[in-house]
């Protein structure tokens, strides 16, 4: 929110009847919720899935998604399935370890958001070329479960691309603060 209309909304809230929806959403700007909440769970999610992209069933698991991805299909042909997906997984954790930088130096975060947004549209174009990610019942296709649980990445990418802008911000007031 800008801070016009923060202060717009403040001198609502200020009145007789207070809107309670209100001072919710003021209290989770002020908060810095949604930043909060989206760092932590990029970071769990990104150490946890890098980590097991480096065992043998995290590998195994990946490739009918690699393989049948042209973005990316190469990556396997080129290092093999368990290296491969070890580069895989040490990339999600180097943007976690990034992300957690970016907390104290936000120029780090930037960087590690840019690596999750360039995995993220990746792995969100999986939902197109992955076979059984949309199944057909009667005459309609729909998801499957393989499907949804790659469309979750369309909101990844989304959260990677908002944490590139808070960490922007976050860099842009730092430098004003330094000169």
């Amino acid at each position: 929110m800008k801070n016009s209309e923060i202060n717009a909304a403040n001198q609502t809230t200020g009145r007789a009847g207070q809107n309670l929806i209100i001072k919710l959403s003021l209290w989770v700007t002020k908060q810095n919720l949604p930043f909060v909440v989206i760092s932590i769970g990029m970071v769990v999610m990104l150490l946890w899935a890098g980590a097991y992209k480096m065992t043998v069933p995290g590998a195994d698991g990946i490739v009918p998604l690699v393989s049948n991805n042209p973005l990316i299909s190469w990556h396997f042909k080129l290092f093999g399935v368990y290296h491969g997906s070890d580069l895989i997984g040490l990339t999600e954790v180097i943007a976690a370890i990034l992300i957690i930088i970016g907390m104290f130096k936000p120029q780090a975060g930037i960087i590690g958001a840019i690596i999750a947004v360039s995995m993220f549209f990746i792995t969100s174009t999986m939902v197109i070329t992955t076979p059984g990610a949309l199944i057909n019942v009667n005459g309609i296709n729909y998801m499957s479960f393989l499907g949804l649980f790659l469309f979750k990445d369309v909101i990844n990418l989304g959260a990677s691309l908002y944490l590139i802008s808070k960490f922007g911000h976050k860099a842009i007031l730092a430098q004003h603060n330094s000169i």
